[in-house]
């Protein structure tokens, strides 16, 4: 019963820690990585790190217009933030 309650609570915690699922088209049908950076500078966003994370978002870890540190994905085909969460 123990070994039961580890591994539930590590797929949950695993699983709160994925990010949102974005895009399961090709890459090529994506945004390129220099039309998302600007419209991401468009946006008011500076970051440190740009990525594709594991749900096929576009992922910043950077600064939002006000200077929050924030880690923001994008949705690789329109652009648009997915999830957003200011960091303290």
């Amino acid at each position: 019963m123990r070994n039961m309650l580890a591994v539930t609570t590590l797929i949950f915690a695993t699983s709160a820690l994925a990010g949102p699922q974005c895009a399961e088209q090709q890459t090529d049908q994506w945004l390129s990585e220099d039309d998302m950076k600007a419209r991401i500078a468009e946006m008011g966003f500076t970051y440190d790190k740009f990525k594709i994370s594991r749900g096929n978002c576009y992922e910043i870890y950077g600064h939002n217009a006000d200077g929050e540190k924030v880690e923001v994905y994008f949705d690789p085909l329109s652009g648009d933030v997915v999830e957003q969460e200011t960091q303290s």
